[in-house]
């Protein structure tokens, strides 16, 4: 069964930090580009960051200098590191697999076959 569970969210102050974790089962980890994603109630799903099997990374420009993403691939792990995080950056995020694998990153959620159930975070002024 394939599966990624995310973990990290929580409620963080305006300026704060948080960390996201996402761990896949059942998938070839290390051949799937791996990602996240951003929604908000009446907004469509956006991509945030994503890496590939290779390490190259792609982030949204709304996150750049402030999110770092990284994968252990040892523990099929993806991780969001977010910093500067202002009361925009409250979603739901969730982490996203490609399923098969890409040469290069990609923030479109098209190329992206299997999701996560979501953390919720939420920044307050």
């Amino acid at each position: 069964q394939v599966q990624l569970v995310e973990s990290g969210g929580g409620s963080v102050q305006d300026g704060g930090s948080l960390r996201l974790s996402c761990v896949a089962s059942g998938l070839t980890y290390s051949k799937n580009t791996m990602g996240w994603f951003r929604q908000t109630p009446g907004k469509e799903r956006e991509g945030v960051a994503t890496i590939a099997t290779v390490g190259r990374e792609v982030y949204a420009d709304f996150v750049k200098g402030r999110f770092t993403i990284s994968r252990d691939n040892a523990k099929s792990t993806v991780y969001l590191q977010m910093n500067s995080l202002t009361p925009e950056d409250t979603a739901m995020y969730y982490c996203a697999a490609s399923g098969i694998w890409y040469s290069s990153p990609t923030l479109r959620k098209v190329d992206f076959s299997i999701w996560g159930q979501g953390t919720q975070v939420t920044v307050s002024s």
